[in-house]
């Protein structure tokens, strides 16, 4: 088995972004025609990804003209150039197929917004919030007098 890790790593590509379910990615394909070779773009919602070493490969979806379109890639082929993280996702599975029975608003996915600065990893798959840390110095602020303002009432 070792054999075979080593000989996979060769082809592993180490370019390629931290992605999960419910991300919505835009991933640039080789396409040949012909004798020419141009860069097409499918983005869309991952809806899931399965396998491990070269064999791994993630499904894309995307809503084209009213009709759901639906690719699956490898990740690490010579033909998907790159990818790219358009916005991160917030989602409590792994397999996203709901989404095909959903259309419209309902389809829609929560944006995560990344704040990796307040969490803070625990043993477990429970996340604690850090506390702000006391300033060591006391901040004085200044307020203006208020002596020279005439008040009318």
């Amino acid at each position: 088995m070792k054999r075979i890790t080593q000989i996979e790593k060769e082809y592993l590509k180490e370019n390629v972004p931290q992605f999960k379910s419910g991300d919505t990615l835009k991933v640039y394909v080789k396409i040949k025609e012909g004798d020419k070779e141009r860069i097409q773009i499918f983005q869309g919602t991952v809806i899931g990804r399965r396998g491990g070493g070269t064999a791994e490969t993630f499904t894309v979806r995307k809503v084209s003209g009213g009709i759901g379109v639906e690719r699956i890639f490898p990740l690490h082929s010579p033909n998907v150039d790159k990818i790219e993280l358009i916005r991160s996702g917030k989602v409590r599975r792994s397999k996203l197929y709901y989404l095909r029975n959903l259309t419209g608003k309902s389809a829609r996915i929560k944006e995560q917004i990344a704040d990796s600065s307040a969490k803070k990893k625990v043993s477990g798959s429970k996340a604690k919030t850090e506390k702000p840390q006391k300033a060591t110095e006391p901040t004085v602020v200044e307020k203006p007098a208020d002596n020279n303002i005439e008040k009318s009432e």
